[in-house]
């Protein structure tokens, strides 16, 4: 279902540099009934208290039988949990989440 992402006991997780501005993904393929294709995506993070750099959804969207989101920015140290909820054209929803631990990665 996803690709570059560890499996940890909480979940999918992956990491991004604090200025990186990235995609991530996941393939729905294995999931959708024969016949369905997605409909809708929308992305969302849960908020942190107090964060003076949250991570933030640039865009979002449907490629064939994945969904895509790009994200920047994040405090350096923190994880966040980005969560996908889709609609199928005929009707079905799902969720399924990742973690993202932001690292600074210069030298």
């Amino acid at each position: 279902m996803a690709t570059g992402y560890q499996s940890t006991s909480q979940g999918l997780s992956i990491e991004k540099d604090t200025e990186a501005r990235l995609f991530y993904s996941f393939d729905w393929v294995d999931w959708l009934p024969n016949g369905s294709s997605l409909a809708t995506v929308s992305y969302s993070i849960a908020a942190r208290a107090n964060d003076p750099d949250p991570l933030e959804i640039e865009s979002e969207g449907i490629v064939g039988t994945r969904t895509f989101v790009e994200l920047s920015n994040g405090q350096k140290g923190k994880s966040y949990v980005v969560t996908a909820a889709i609609t199928t054209n005929d009707g079905l929803i799902d969720r399924r989440f990742f973690r993202v631990k932001v690292l600074d990665r210069s030298a």
